[in-house]
């Protein structure tokens, strides 16, 4: 059993989407929050989504017995200074923009401010927890916790040691990732003791992005609406939104960087397409910004699907998946395919790819090596895990 109780005072780095979420289950859970920002506008929006997103839980009867909004809100403190604003923490959550220099620079400031006993959780989608903590003072002291938006609903976290990440912090990560609340349920805190970019989520999430950027590479071309590529992709059926809508939603920068950070840690497989470059040159970054693949400025586009292109498979997003699990097995990242499953079930809502796999693998893995063959993209190709179908005896 883990000893939280030194665990009062929870620092928030970034007052984005995702930080102001980390920050809103830090305060259900009981913790002292302060939510970071370089930019008072952007701290004040935290706030605000904060109490919004508190008013949506007490409507659900959800808050707690005897707890208010106000008591709450009382427990947050902001601050745009980040040295300042860590000077108390005793566990610090890092959610600020994935850029490998930011995060590092963000974490050497904190663990140069903070406690002696105070752990770093970074909660990077792509980078190695190690090239994070490097040149920090404290690099035991630093984890990656890797959340899924929105956090008060999605019930999973990733938990993530370095190379030098002692047991004990990763102990004290699994511990909290446990005790924030989730509204669908008990949180799933995963303890991955063998590092990966990407953790298990993103792992299997990126991947597919090498063969959605051939196809919209295409579509370019062929000078086909975009709006039949998220037809072909059955939206709100086969998946809850189309590649492009999806992208646009995310935001094109967030798609583009991740896969610059695969493409130089992974493979040059990953390299951005052309016209995902093309939108990230012209600043048109999909929802934040107004306009991307869809224009947003009169707020969720109405997409017409009535007519497919017939060129975007998303079959075969599943079977890179299988792939991807598969590669995380031959890897010992994890054991067992079940807790891969779960992570997907719990994080994203999707299930994961193995219980289809188990029956599909070979046909899959046919797919995949045609799409190899199509695209050039060699990192593609089914690995011997998933070829041979042995995956399925490692269930844990």
């Amino acid at each position: 059993m883990v000893d939280l109780s030194n665990i009062k005072n929870i620092s928030v780095v970034g007052a984005g989407m995702m930080g102001h979420g980390i920050a809103q289950v830090s305060l259900m859970a009981g913790y002292n929050v302060t939510l970071i920002d370089n930019n008072e506008k952007f701290v004040d929006n935290g706030v605000s989504k904060i109490e919004v997103g508190l008013i949506k839980v007490e409507a659900k009867g959800k808050l707690g017995e005897g707890i208010s909004i106000a008591d709450l809100m009382a427990n947050c403190k902001t601050s745009t200074d980040l040295a300042s604003g860590v000077k108390k923490a005793d566990f610090v959550f890092e959610a600020v923009v994935e850029d490998l220099d930011v995060k590092k620079n963000v974490c050497n400031v904190v663990m140069n401010n903070t406690p002696s006993h105070c752990v770093f959780a970074s909660n990077t989608s792509t980078y190695y927890i190690t090239e994070i903590a490097k040149d920090s003072k404290r690099p035991e002291q630093v984890i990656g916790m890797h959340f899924f938006l929105p956090v008060v609903l999605q019930c999973c976290v990733e938990v993530m040691k370095g190379e030098k990440t002692s047991n004990e912090a990763l102990d004290i990560g699994v511990a909290i990732g446990k005790k924030l609340p989730c509204l669908r349920g008990k949180r799933l805190s995963v303890r991955i003791e063998k590092e990966s970019p990407g953790f298990i989520a993103n792992r299997l999430l990126i991947p597919p992005n090498i063969y959605i950027n051939w196809v919209l590479d295409q579509v370019f071309e062929k000078n086909i609406p975009w709006e039949q590529i998220d037809a072909d992709a059955g939206a709100g059926q086969l998946m809850p939104m189309g590649p492009c809508h999806l992208i646009d939603y995310l935001g094109v920068d967030a798609t583009y960087n991740v896969l610059k950070s695969y493409e130089k840690y992974i493979s040059p497989d990953f390299s951005p397409g052309k016209v995902l470059t093309k939108l990230m040159t012209e600043g048109n970054l999909g929802k934040k910004t107004g306009k991307g693949f869809y224009d947003w400025t009169k707020g969720r586009p109405k997409l017409n699907l009535s007519k497919k292109a017939g060129l975007f498979n998303p079959e075969i997003l599943m079977a890179i998946q299988l792939n991807e699990g598969c590669r995380l097995l031959e890897e010992e990242v994890v054991s067992g395919y079940k807790i891969i499953d779960d992570v997907m079930l719990k994080g994203t809502s999707m299930p994961g790819p193995f219980s289809a796999g188990k029956n599909n693998f070979e046909k899959w893995s046919k797919m995949l090596q045609d799409i190899v063959e199509k695209t050039g993209k060699n990192y593609l190709k089914p690995c011997e895990l998933m070829k041979n179908g042995q995956f399925r005896k490692m269930r844990k």
